[in-house]
């Protein structure tokens, strides 16, 4: 985690001005903010407050006004594909795995982009090493790890391995900075202390992150830096720490 001591004081991802329309409804207004080399950045606020739309209009999946700079390039008219070529990897809401494809296939798919093949066995070997149950169950198909909604084998794992999954297949396109969106959504207490876990193992690994969390008690523990949103806008920001212990964040979003 980047406490703004370890160097790593590059920008990364600058976010001006963004505005994203739903059906002529302003779902954001002018929201600011920028992500620096090695951080985790995370975003909270109650459903609907827009934190999902920003995720998405960073990965080019929905159209926005204002701006969206990665690695000082504008994104605005980069489409979803190659935009991960570039670097960002994604894991959406709901984990988005291909249920009929086997977990090694669901990581192949991320690797197409790719142009240096004769590493991506070792990158295999890493997302096995961070998900020893993926190895495990590298030819069973995605759709019957736990999480999921469709029974394909009679036996399924126990816990939170298609979160796994995902964010396994988001490792494997090699982006710098990963969008994880919910990733304890649906998860018991104990794998969600797992996958935040690992969440720190990956970045500590020289991954950026920015992350969508309602479990905002976790997110601000691990952030190196935090933004509160509310309909759409930001309203609050600073170190992830400290948002712990402001009042306001406190009554909101932290049950206290």
């Amino acid at each position: 985690m980047n406490d703004g001591t370890n160097g790593f004081e590059d920008m990364q991802l600058e976010v001006r001005d963004l505005e994203v329309h739903y059906d002529g409804i302003r779902a954001l207004h002018g929201v600011s903010f920028t992500v620096l080399k090695g951080e985790i950045v995370t975003l909270i606020g109650a459903n609907g407050a827009g934190k999902t739309s920003i995720l998405r209009a960073v990965s080019g999946l929905m159209p926005y006004g204002g701006a969206v700079v990665f690695e000082g390039q504008d994104l605005k008219r980069v489409p979803a594909h190659r935009i991960v070529g570039l670097g960002i990897a994604h894991v959406p809401e709901g984990r988005g795995i291909f249920g009929n494809l086997t977990v090694l296939e669901n990581l192949r798919l991320a690797t197409w982009q790719r142009t240096d093949k004769g590493e991506i066995e070792a990158d295999y070997d890493r997302v096995f090493a961070i998900f020893p149950r993926l190895r495990e169950r590298q030819r069973q198909p995605g759709g019957t790890l736990s999480g999921g909604e469709q029974q394909m084998l009679a036996v399924t794992l126990s816990g939170g391995e298609q979160q796994m999954l995902a964010v396994g297949r988001a490792l494997m396109s090699r982006g710098r900075l990963l969008l994880l969106d919910e990733p304890s959504m649906g998860l018991s207490p104990r794998l969600v202390q797992e996958i935040f876990r690992v969440i720190e193992d990956i970045n500590r690994s020289g991954t950026t992150i920015l992350l969508v969390e309602q479990n905002a008690n976790m997110a601000l523990r691990i952030a190196s830096r935090a933004y509160v949103l509310e309909t759409g806008g930001i309203i609050l920001s600073g170190a992830g720490r400290e948002l712990l212990g402001d009042p306001r964040v406190k009554e909101a979003y932290l049950g206290a």
